[in-house]
């Protein structure tokens, strides 16, 4: 059998591959502690409360980076997937509950966690929690490629001198839900496992209050209005993720609302509220409708999707891009209850200065041409 240890995720990582503005809830990885049955587990997932039956391999390939469907398919022949402490097969069906284990014959790859003295723009912070404004291009959870300097790192730096809780997890630092690299803004992280039970339930039971800006390729005839559609990898380039209809059994269901706050000619700033937080879920539903992100590599918004074929249109695009290297998204606001006062709180955080000059770019650009 193959080595499922190649398996390039010891913890949920964020290499373009997760991480999002959608904000999955984090789950758990393993421990590396030997079971009864003498085998170390190295992966632990939990099914959420509205998980539709699905073929296991499928689920956990879905959760695993880097991996494919025969290698888990091999890992539960050789007796190594266990369902709620019990050995199964590929075409076990995953239900509301389940909690899944990979478990191998050898201790699994411990990835420590170094502090870092990387500087973090502190929104908010008492006893219980803290509020960063993460900025583009700051990975949040260190993993395959990017084990120093990310947010962990810095987290891990700022709370050294706060005594540790028995049990907690020094790999997610508090973190309950995470935002791509390249997007910029809010972000809470518990100092308590009170607090961090607590606030994943929030985000679980998505009574949280979120709100991003995003600049998007093309012109809206509305105003407003919702998308609902399945986000799940992309069968045909697992780095991506993709829309699946509503109702279908591949992805999980995501609902995004937008509103346009400004019509610049060829593009249009817009907010985006989510009742769902899924992994690129604002990248990939606003592409799904024809409205790519301005300068999202990843989803082909780093190409002239919409205006002229003037050379000097081609070169104002082309400096657009160079002055906000990434995808043109901000997680501007953040709102959630207090896990301990019970207060509800609400955070705001300025557009960062790359996406300030982009717009300001744009808005030139309208005052002085005539868009089609």
């Amino acid at each position: 059998m193959q080595d499922l240890t190649d398996i390039r995720t010891p913890l949920p990582v964020e290499d373009e591959l997760l991480g999002e503005e959608e904000d999955d809830l984090i789950v758990n990885a393993g421990n590396g502690e030997v079971s009864e049955n003498g085998l170390y587990e190295h992966f632990r997932f939990t099914a959420d409360a509205g998980q539709h039956p699905e073929r296991i391999d499928k689920w956990i390939v879905d959760r695993i980076v880097g991996t494919s469907r025969s290698r888990v398919q091999k890992a539960s022949d050789a007796g190594y997937i266990f369902v709620n402490g019990k050995s199964e097969k590929s075409s076990y069906k995953i239900k509301p509950g389940d909690v899944v284990t990979i478990m191998m014959d050898r201790p699994r790859h411990q990835l420590e966690i170094l502090p870092e003295d990387i500087p973090l723009d502190i929104v908010w912070e008492d006893n219980d929690l803290l509020v960063v404004n993460k900025p583009a291009g700051l990975v949040v959870h260190p993993g395959f490629g990017n084990f120093h300097g990310t947010l962990v790192n810095a987290l891990a730096f700022h709370l050294k001198d706060q005594p540790l809780e028995e049990g907690w997890d020094q790999v997610r630092m508090g973190l309950v839900h995470r935002i791509d690299k390249d997007t910029s803004g809010l972000l809470v992280v518990a100092k308590t496992e009170k607090a961090r039970s607590d606030l994943s339930m929030q985000f679980f039971r998505k009574t949280t209050r979120r709100k991003y800006l995003a600049l998007v390729w093309g012109h809206f005839d509305e105003d407003s209005g919702r998308i609902e559609g399945n986000i799940g990898r992309d069968p045909r380039d697992r780095i991506l993720m993709t829309v699946f209809p509503p109702g279908s059994e591949e992805g999980k269901p995501a609902v995004t609302h937008w509103r346009v706050v400004e019509r610049l000619g060829y593009v249009t700033l817009v907010e985006c509220v989510l009742e769902t937080g899924r992994t690129h879920q604002i990248r990939v539903h606003m592409k799904s409708i024809g409205h790519t992100l301005f300068n999202d590599a990843h989803y082909g918004g780093d190409t002239i999707l919409k205006g002229t074929t003037f050379p000097k249109y081609r070169q104002f695009v082309r400096n657009c891009f160079d002055l906000c290297p990434r995808q043109a998204l901000h997680a501007r606001t953040l709102g959630f209850r207090h896990p301990v006062t019970g207060q509800e709180m609400d955070f705001e955080a300025p557009l960062p200065p790359d996406m300030q000059a982009l717009l300001a770019k744009w808005r030139e650009y309208v005052a002085n041409r005539i868009i089609e």
